[in-house]
């Protein structure tokens, strides 16, 4: 292909799940999602997904609430800061007996 052929052509990757391999395994904290703060659960829909958005990792999955792949997620804590209505909150490891392994 030449230079020409490729004019308006761009580079592109898309994020998938696990591409790091499993990081979830040495964060200190975890997302908890609270469904009845979550504007997508409480709308029983998919709407806002900001966290699905701004997730680094590609670990949440879309939907009402979304879902948080742990075995994945570093813990940065990205969703958390930018959910618009503070549904999301990092946790300790250890502290929320539904996450631990």
């Amino acid at each position: 292909m030449t230079a020409k052929e490729r004019a308006g052509q761009i580079a592109m990757s898309k994020p998938a799940v696990g591409e790091a391999g499993a990081t979830g395994d040495w964060r200190s904290k975890h997302p908890v999602i609270d469904a009845a703060a979550c504007s997508a659960a409480k709308q029983g829909r998919e709407s806002c997904q900001l966290c699905w958005v701004y997730c680094p990792d590609a670990c949440i999955t879309r939907g009402a609430p979304p879902a948080i792949e742990l075995l994945y997620c570093k813990g940065c804590g990205i969703c958390a800061v930018e959910c618009p209505t503070g549904a999301i909150e990092m946790v300790p490891e250890g502290e929320h007996g539904a996450c631990e392994r």
